[in-house]
């Protein structure tokens, strides 16, 4: 059974393929055309996805549509989904359904039993809701709607602190690191969750006339001790993002409940001291995350609720993969002339011996990685050995705020030696402590005190970066690189060699390493 799930039409489209109720193809359309127009059909992303799965359209037996879907008539996207899939049925399928289906499958257990928060700003009008998985299917609990949202107040938070909500919601949760709890009581008033164990939101810290800085009211100014409609200061600033991220935490925490198995999804999701938070929280005792729980991951959601049978999410490698010839061709035609590596002792040796002259790495290899997250495919390399790498990657490469710190990637077999960490750092998706004897080694990646991005490898996830990590621990003694994504300037994941090579001159980037060819500037 051929099924094709669409997501995130109107903000971050996706694709995804599930055969037999495997998912074995997915890809947003903006990394693959490198643009969007919201409400469209994401067209590229179809047909790549459908190649990639050896899948023509016509064979297609369901396509199931995420809401929502359309700004305008929902009918002129059923349209062009008719035209697109001649002989395929439609499912439209549920916001928050296709968010909790996604995280009910996003690891190698049995989901029966599991308790599914999702959680964001306004999917679809609700924007957060509690399942419980039983006898094979999704059963509500609870739920709440817009503007009952912690999703929102984040988002409102985010721009009252200069930046664009819907989008630099992370750069708040950075920011937090370096803050106190002293604002989490006002937050958490705002929130209104104490009585419920849900958020109520107390509307008269907003004012619905006032359209800049998150929309608050003279109530909230007067609250942080500021003239009305008067900006914070820097200092004051960490202590508003620390406070939100705390009341965050502590009101999914109460929404969450306790038990066995608690799994997320939707865009609040995506916070990492929020899985974290989770994690430590002693309420359950295995957490977790869908790593692309997004809108787009609504895509994987849509497709497994649409198949007859469903198997567990094994890896977001889903994207597409450029063979030497492809690649070889984009670098002659951009009149380049790469060193090609003729082994993968011969590729690896070579990036360490980059790694250890201070260079900073473009590493491009295998499948495209589903989601934000760059996971040893599209990543950016440093070594932790150079005390200037993170000041780099952010000023000369990222071009991005001091306080935003860079990942460090480490071999699941030596992972416990440096870090304490959880299950979802498999995928990027929480945070770590960096162990004291090691704080000084990372100091440049430390958020607060002791707290690290990091992501565990395992050898069956990619072998390759595995491989990397590894032989970078026996040259110098210490196995772990700083990793960041391959993109630049707000663009999206590099996908293809020609958007590697466009990134890779367009930066600071020392050299880059594209399948088997190497190039230094």
């Amino acid at each position: 059974m051929n099924v094709i799930g669409l997501g995130g039409l109107l903000d971050d489209a996706a694709c995804a393929l599930a055969i037999d109720g495997r998912i074995v193809a997915a890809l947003e359309q903006e990394k693959i055309s490198r643009r969007y127009a919201p409400g469209g059909l994401p067209l590229e992303a179809i047909e790549e996805t459908l190649r990639l799965g050896n899948v023509k359209a016509g064979d297609v037996e369901t396509v199931a549509l995420a809401r929502p879907f359309a700004a305008g008539a929902d009918s002129l996207i059923t349209l062009r989904v008719k035209q697109v899939f001649p002989k395929a049925r439609f499912v439209v399928v549920d916001h928050h359904m296709a968010h909790a289906m996604s995280a009910a499958f996003s690891d190698g257990e049995n989901p029966e039993g599991a308790v599914i928060l999702t959680v964001d700003r306004a999917g679809d009008l609700r924007c957060s809701a509690r399942w419980r998985f039983v006898d094979g299917d999704l059963r509500l609990e609870s739920e709440s709607y817009f503007p009952d949202s912690v999703g929102d107040l984040y988002g409102r938070v985010t721009e009252f602190l200069g930046f664009t909500a819907r989008a630099d919601e992370h750069k708040v949760q950075w920011m937090s690191a370096a803050g106190s709890k002293q604002l989490a009581p006002l937050f958490e008033e705002i929130l209104g969750f104490r009585v419920t164990g849900w958020p109520s939101i107390d509307r008269s810290y907003l004012d619905q006339d006032r359209m800049d800085l998150g929309g608050f009211s003279t109530r909230f100014y007067d609250a942080l001790g500021l003239a009305d409609g008067q900006r914070p200061g820097d200092k004051l600033a960490v202590e508003v993002a620390a406070g939100m991220q705390t009341a965050l935490e502590n009101c999914v925490t109460a929404m969450a409940g306790e038990g066995e198995d608690l799994r997320l999804a939707g865009g609040v999701a995506f916070n990492a001291f929020l899985v974290r938070a989770l994690e430590k929280s002693g309420r359950w005792r295995r957490v977790r995350v869908q790593a692309a729980a997004g809108n787009a991951g609504t895509a994987l959601g849509a497709a497994l609720l649409a198949s007859k049978e469903r198997h567990p999410l094994t890896t977001l490698a889903l994207g597409p993969e450029y063979a030497m010839g492809e690649i070889k061709q984009v670098l002659e035609n951009c009149k380049l002339s790469p060193k090609l590596l003729l082994t993968v002792d011969e590729l690896i040796q070579t990036a360490l011996a980059e790694l250890a002259e201070n260079r900073i790495l473009a590493w491009m290899q295998g499948p495209m990685e589903f989601g934000p997250r760059a996971l040893g495919n599209r990543s950016i390399l440093a070594s932790p050995r150079d005390a200037y790498a993170t000041e780099n990657l952010n000023s000369f490469i990222k071009h991005r705020e001091a306080f935003r710190k860079f990942a460090a990637s480490v071999p699941a077999e030596a992972a416990a030696q440096y870090f304490e960490y959880g299950a979802n750092a498999r995928y990027l998706s929480s945070v770590a402590e960096v162990r004291p004897e090691y704080r000084d080694v990372f100091a440049p990646a430390i958020l607060g005190e002791r707290t690290i991005r990091l992501h565990v490898v395992e050898q069956q996830d990619n072998p390759l970066f595995h491989k990397l990590l590894t032989a970078s621990g026996e040259a110098t003694g210490l196995p772990v690189l700083y990793n960041t994504s391959f993109n630049l300037f707000g663009d999206p994941l590099v996908c293809s060699p020609r958007d590697a090579v466009r990134s890779f001159y367009s930066s600071g980037i020392d050299v880059m390493f594209v399948g088997q060819y190497l190039l230094r500037k």
